[in-house]
């Protein structure tokens, strides 16, 4: 479930931290500032737009005025006197300022000059010099007259025009601005707004009753689909949040049960463990006494030739001490079959392993019947080291051997079986693969997939138990190795089967 924040612990924006300008306003004070703003900038702008145009109108009349002067003055007599120009000057709606001279002196141009004498009678009118303009009359010689007329009346026109044009920009800006905050911002802006942020305080409060706009204050503009998304993704957000309770429940009730299942589990368990311990018991006696018949089988052999009066020669006793020794391993499974006892592990030659193996089953007659025609082929390479409890390895071979010697009973050829060992890189390991093949009839199909499993044999007869393979198995496991057993390829010229023992490589040797 989501944590609620109680109100006064919403987090708030921290007042110091202002990415622009306008950042820490709110709305409506962001729209005042923005509009007020555009309405003053297009004032300024409209301003200096108009101020070029009125200065020309301005200096136009001037210049016709002072042009207008002096065809007057000049049309009335054709040498007017001071007397004339004083009358003019008098004029009180406007400044005008008459001189004669040379042109340097009134600051006539080379090229006015050059205009005014090339008009004959004529009036040539100048710009304005920053307060007024004119116009220049050649009068004869050096000397010319320069009339400036400063139009007071126009100017405060112009003046007026420019107040007017401020005065209609500042009612249009607070008509404009006046609507706006009236009729238009309080209903498509300023409401939604609030709206918006009394359902998400609803929600920080956990008040699910009003934490949905209702549609009858959504508007149909891009602010109303931000209000519908967020409706829809608190809804959404709400049933995630019910399929979750109502998956959190199912975990209860299903932990509850397997609680209730485990604790039965347990009690069946205990109940249990009594029967399977004689169970695993009989299991072991019975894999005991499977192999017990070999090494008494020798031990029977080496005593049958004392009581008959024949000595036993330096090999035969270390044979006797060796299966003495061995005996003793074995009986100490009985009291270790309800723990795992981890092998000792030393360095030994797998090829001395394999001959003390064959060397065990030689000597026992009722593996190797009188007359039968076998071979065994230990192509082991010498110094072929890993890593391995001897005396168990040796258990294993054994029984492989056993197995292959057996399968090979009453066939009408020679038997043959060999044993061979190679290095092999697999699944980034480097193993020794150590293989029993014989030239038999092969595994049945129907065994080869649980061969390995207890009294599983194709011997279920008074010779046989069905475990020797099994106890290979275990060991093998013991050692992290892979027993595995197959039949000879179709492709080959000999049937059989092959018994690959795959077992870790040294290190260092």
């Amino acid at each position: 479930m989501f944590a609620i924040l109680p109100n006064h612990d919403r987090p708030k924006p921290d007042p110091e931290i202002k990415p622009g300008i306008l950042a820490g306003m709110r709305i409506r004070k962001k729209l005042f500032v923005l509009h007020t703003t555009f309405s003053l900038s297009l004032g300024i702008i409209l301003l200096l737009a108009l101020k070029p145009a009125m200065s020309k109108v301005m200096d136009g009349a001037e210049q016709d005025q002072a042009e207008q002067l002096i065809r007057t003055l000049f049309d009335a007599q054709p040498s007017p006197g001071q007397e004339a120009f004083d009358r003019i000057v008098q004029d009180p709606d406007q400044r005008v300022r008459i001189r004669t001279g040379a042109a340097d002196a009134l600051g006539i141009s080379a090229v006015v000059e050059s205009l005014a004498r090339g008009t004959e009678g004529g009036t040539v009118v100048i710009g304005s010099d920053g307060t007024s303009a004119g116009a220049v009359r050649w009068l004869g010689g050096d000397e010319f007259l320069l009339v400036r007329v400063y139009a007071t009346r126009a100017r405060k026109m112009i003046r007026l025009v420019y107040a007017l044009v401020i005065v209609t920009l500042l009612a249009g800006y607070a008509l404009v601005a006046g609507a706006l905050e009236m009729f238009v911002l309080p209903g498509h802006v300023y409401r939604p707004i609030g709206a918006i942020l009394k359902a998400d305080h609803a929600v920080q409060d956990g008040d699910r009753e009003h934490e949905i706009i209702p549609m009858s204050e959504i508007p149909a503009d891009e602010l109303g689909e931000i209000m519908r998304s967020r409706n829809e993704s608190i809804i959404s957000l709400r049933n995630h949040e019910q399929r979750l309770a109502q998956t959190l429940d199912r975990l209860e009730h299903a932990a509850a049960d397997l609680h209730k299942k485990n604790m039965l589990l347990e009690t069946a368990k205990k109940n249990l463990e009594g029967a399977d311990r004689l169970a695993s018991l009989g299991m072991m006696s019975a894999g005991i006494a499977h192999e017990l018949n070999t090494p008494l089988a020798v031990v029977k052999g080496l005593v049958d030739k004392l009581a008959g009066g024949d000595e036993l020669s330096a090999t035969e006793t270390m044979l006797l001490s060796r299966v003495v020794g061995r005996l003793e391993k074995l009986s100490d499974g009985l009291l270790d079959f309800a723990r795992v006892r981890p092998p000792t592990l030393v360095h030994a030659d797998i090829r001395q392993i394999v001959e003390d193996a064959w060397t065990l089953l030689r000597l026992d007659r009722q593996i190797v019947s009188p007359g039968q025609r076998l071979e065994v082929l230990n192509e082991v390479p010498e110094g072929t080291i890993v890593d391995c409890d001897p005396d168990r390895l040796v258990q294993v071979f054994v029984n492989l051997l056993r197995n292959a010697i057996g399968a090979l009973r009453g066939g009408s050829t020679p038997g043959v079986v060999r044993i061979t060992a190679e290095h092999e890189h697999r699944d980034e390991i480097d193993w020794v693969k150590v293989c029993v093949e014989d030239n038999g009839p092969g595994i049945d199909a129907d065994l080869i997939g649980r061969l390995f499993e207890p009294f599983v044999s194709t011997k279920l007869d008074a010779k046989g138990t069905g475990l020797g393979l099994a106890v290979a198995n275990g060991i093998i496991h013991e050692h992290d190795g892979i027993l595995t057993a197959t039949n000879r390829s179709p492709s080959s010229a000999q049937s059989g089967a092959v018994f690959e023992v795959l077992l870790r490589k040294p290190d260092t040797i």
